[in-house]
């Protein structure tokens, strides 16, 4: 399998196995924050808001669940109407998407190993996304029309974790929200937080970018993950 880290091993590292790797995408495979900020700032002016106290709540959710909590009293028809018209325009504005640093070589390294992606994006906008940032799409995945829940609800993840036919103990979600850590702990599962967001949700595990992992498909078919810390 490809290697997504320097040759060099420090004697500190966390090793983990699995069956399978269950992905998010926003901020665990692409960067979307200037794209998320934009249309959510947009969005919080337009209701009175501070974008201030929107935006540390949106990440990892499907967008009518956060609008819920900040305006309690708006019917849940307004909600999902509002979510539909920022999911179409976030389909559509693609500027500033990048991948997350090591995501092309993790996804490279992982080709040949049971791995889905769950994401609180519908499938449009996880196609963009993906396309957008230049990276492989999963063949299997779970995006928000597959579920009747978004994070962190466990739905997604026990859903990829059944079509890959692989028990939930037996995979490693990679997350990077809180609602999404909360999320795979919910469904079972040890989670590998990426990123400086995810540290303070007390995932399973850390690393700070992708290109801290190191991936290995085994005889067996189990995979193994080495996850170096930081220089």
């Amino acid at each position: 399998m490809a290697d997504t880290t320097p040759a060099a091993v420090p004697a500190d590292v966390t090793t983990l196995t699995a069956r399978a790797l269950l992905l998010d995408m926003d901020g665990t495979l692409v960067d979307s924050d200037a794209v998320v900020d934009r249309v959510w700032t947009d969005w919080a002016l337009e209701h009175g808001l501070d974008p201030r106290a929107v935006l540390p709540i949106v990440p990892g959710r499907q967008g009518h669940e956060p609008m819920a909590e900040l305006l309690p009293h708006r019917p849940m028809a307004e909600n999902h109407a509002d979510n539909r018209r920022m999911l179409e325009r976030e389909t559509a504005e693609t500027d500033g998407i990048v991948p997350v640093p090591g995501a092309a070589a993790f996804l490279a390294a992982i080709a040949d190993a049971p791995h889905a992606l769950v994401t609180s994006a519908d499938s449009a906008l996880a196609r963009a996304r993906m396309d957008a940032a230049g990276l492989r799409m999963p063949h299997t995945r779970v995006t928000a029309e597959m579920v009747s829940a978004s994070k962190p609800d466990p739905e997604g993840f026990r859903t990829a974790a059944a079509h890959l036919g692989v028990e939930p103990a037996d995979c490693v979600v990679f997350e990077d929200s809180e609602a999404g850590v909360a999320a795979g702990r919910a469904a079972g599962m040890r989670v590998v937080g990426v990123g400086p967001r995810a540290a303070a949700f007390a995932p399973t595990a850390h690393v700070p970018t992708l290109e801290h992992l190191r991936t290995e498909l085994l005889p067996d078919g189990t995979i193994r993950l080495t996850l170096l810390p930081p220089a």
